[in-house]
């Protein structure tokens, strides 16, 4: 069956399963799924941009709560002020860190970002970032990866039944599906981004 809802999942996985004994588990299953595609699946439906605004003197502003990775991140300025990404080793040790002035690089530490010269005055700060889906549940019946990606989500949530059904021969296939959706999920999303590009010469 299509399924394009919570519920449908739900019905879906208990068929595959072929087991009646699972249904308060099978959200587990699903849960673990999501968590897992989380860590594993960047595609450009999970990108969301949002604004903050620096404070003058103060280096830190706090991460979305619902941040994976960043994709973007400049001043909104004229012109533009791209901020670079440094490693906290790299950060400490060769960014301007007690320098004020214009923000040019930044590192995440736990749930904050911190800047790299000292904000002076009030920046906008303009970001673009993968976000966390919004888990799936009775009352959100369809997120990013059940719109986008339902084949790695589904057989996600199979594999992740491992636990229920240690001896059952199907537990490598959905494992195997799961990582070929993924793959082929990410390569899609590589070329739908970059099919655009014009053909540039190279000379050597």
């Amino acid at each position: 069956m299509a399924f394009t809802s919570y519920s449908d999942l739900k019905t879906t996985i208990a068929n595959y399963l072929a087991r009646s004994d699972l249904s308060t588990v099978i959200p587990d299953f699903i849960r673990l799924a999501e968590e897992r595609l989380r860590r594993e699946l960047r595609i450009r439906q999970m990108l969301v941009v949002a604004t903050t605004t620096t404070t003058g003197g103060n280096s830190k502003i706090g991460l979305p709560s619902d941040f994976l990775e960043m994709r973007d991140i400049h001043l909104d300025t004229n012109p533009v002020t791209s901020i670079s990404y440094k490693s906290p080793y790299d950060f400490y040790s060769t960014a301007p860190t007690t320098e004020s002035g214009k923000p040019l690089f930044y590192t995440v530490l736990a749930t904050e970002i911190q800047f790299a010269r000292i904000p002076d005055t009030n920046y906008t700060v303009q970001m673009l970032y993968y976000a966390k889906p919004t888990l799936l549940s009775d009352a959100n019946a369809s997120n990013v990866f059940l719109a986008n990606c339902p084949d790695a989500l589904l057989y996600g949530a199979l594999a992740e039944a491992e636990p229920y059904l240690m001896n059952d021969n199907r537990i490598q296939i959905w494992a195997s599906l799961y990582d070929r959706a993924v793959n082929s999920i990410s390569t899609a999303d590589q070329a739908g981004e970059y099919s655009g590009q014009p053909m540039a010469m190279s000379y050597s």
